[in-house]
């Protein structure tokens, strides 16, 4: 969209096989790298098979949207490794072998119609019927594991 017009963006965080951890809206008009902090510091504790309970991930992949020296070191202070592509020098087609998973993840989050289209004029409506979208997801998806 152009800068000029009104509109939201979804940016999710999801585990490996997809399932979203985190999600948020921004405007359309704010740059994508803003949504980087708030979306990993509201990772829930992962629960490790073998051992204790880990309060973050290892890795952190994302699009060349969020390449900045800042967010790297902001990263490896909290012990998350950055798999972030570079602009300019990596291509996205090595970083598309793992970025299908968020899209799909996002594809689950609008299949419940409600998420689809913003009819919300307050962006904490839509950002509750994202996060519902989100916990029905999961719950799918979990259920699926244990049966």
């Amino acid at each position: 969209m152009d800068r000029g017009q009104k509109g939201s963006k979804l940016h999710v965080l999801s585990e490996a096989p997809g399932i979203p951890l985190a999600v948020a809206v921004s405007g359309v008009n704010t740059h994508d790298s803003l949504a980087l902090k708030p979306l990993i510091r509201g990772i829930p504790a992962v629960r490790s098979r073998g051992g204790p309970r880990r309060r973050q991930p290892v890795k952190l992949r994302a699009d060349k949207a969020y390449f900045f020296a800042e967010h790297l070191t902001w990263l490896r202070e909290r012990g998350l490794v950055p798999r972030i592509a570079r602009p300019g020098t990596e291509p996205s087609e090595r970083l598309g072998r793992y970025r299908w998973k968020t899209e799909r993840s996002i594809t689950w989050l609008f299949g419940y119609r409600r998420p689809t289209v913003r009819y919300e004029g307050k962006r904490s409506r839509f950002l509750a019927f994202l996060g519902l979208a989100a916990t029905l997801t999961c719950y799918k998806k979990l259920a699926k594991l244990t049966t």
